[in-house]
């Protein structure tokens, strides 16, 4: 079963899914730029029209506390979309972590997380489908960010659910991997975030050799790093049979990403990514997996 806003769902309900979104997000405390404020409720529905238009299915919607997490809104959003939207628990990285929670450690975080996943959000009967987006700077692990990691870890060896990770410009993979393995998180539960930023194609290797999940979860954020550099790792790794492990999204976060704006939009993957795979020969099996079934699987609470 796969943890909904609207409820648990049977995982061939998911259909093709987005794994790494926001939809309704603030990160303007930190980053003092009003372009990353998404609050406008009637431009999101508009936005998910365009998704479930291009035939999308669900959304993972990873804004935790602190990055302006608001579930009731996912939750009318859901209901008015027709699109299965997973929320999250958890803590971005520092220095997005909330005051409250700024000296914590692993044991505070893990029952912070495990209260939610048990309870429900903030006094609603709304459910985390997953632990996430926790997160490490860009090549350090600060000390809060180590203890955040571990808690999360913690968190999804007792409850089951995924940790879907924040690695910053694509950095750390393997050593995230390594903290989270050292507390017994299962492989399936684990899902490396942004690894398509990172241009060492032998670090992401390493990652994929650990059986975990990754996320090519930035793509058309070209900024960071052209998307034909992106379909040429991605399209290596399914020559080497890694497939079956790679997570696709866009990771919208700004007013200038929306369609409404003259943005990319939520649909982007589905419109633009997708079809170059098809031009470049990738059959539709794997893109079904690409999808569908990864996030079917990476998602679906062990």
């Amino acid at each position: 079963m796969i943890q909904t806003v609207l409820g648990k769902i049977e995982k061939e309900a998911f259909g093709i899914c987005a794994a790494h979104e926001h939809l309704s997000i603030d990160l303007s405390r930190i980053k003092g730029d009003p372009d990353t404020i998404l609050d406008d409720e009637g431009g999101m529905l508009s936005e998910l029209s365009f998704f479930y238009e291009a035939k999308g299915k669900s959304i993972v919607e990873l804004t935790n506390d602190g990055m302006g997490r608001d579930v009731n809104r996912l939750k009318r959003l859901s209901e008015q979309s027709g699109v299965h939207i997973v929320t999250c628990t958890g803590f971005y990285k520092d220095p997005f972590i909330p005051e409250f929670a700024a000296d914590w450690g692993r044991d505070e975080f893990a029952a912070h997380f495990l209260k939610e996943i048990k309870e429900g959000i903030e006094r609603t009967d709304i459910y985390p489908g997953v632990i996430g987006e926790v997160g490490t700077s860009v090549n350090e692990i600060k000390p809060v960010e180590k203890e955040l990691i571990l808690g999360a870890g913690h968190a999804a060896r007792e409850s089951g659910l995924p940790v879907s990770t924040h690695t910053s410009l694509g950095t750390l993979g393997s050593k995230q991997v390594e903290m989270l393995f050292g507390l017994g998180v299962d492989k399936e539960q684990i899902i490396i975030g942004h690894q398509d930023l990172n241009p060492n194609k032998e670090e992401v290797l390493d990652v994929l050799q650990s059986g975990v999940y990754i996320g090519f979860d930035t793509i058309g954020k070209n900024n960071y790093r052209p998307d034909e550099e992106r379909l040429a790792f991605l399209l290596d790794f399914i020559e080497l049979g890694y497939h079956k492990q790679v997570l696709l999204s866009a990771d919208l976060t700004r007013k200038s990403h929306w369609h409404k704006h003259d943005g990319p939009g939520y649909d982007l993957v589905l419109r633009d990514f997708i079809p170059e795979l098809r031009k470049r020969g990738v059959s539709e099996e794997v893109i079904m997996d690409l999808l569908i079934n990864n996030p079917a699987n990476a998602f679906a609470i062990k």
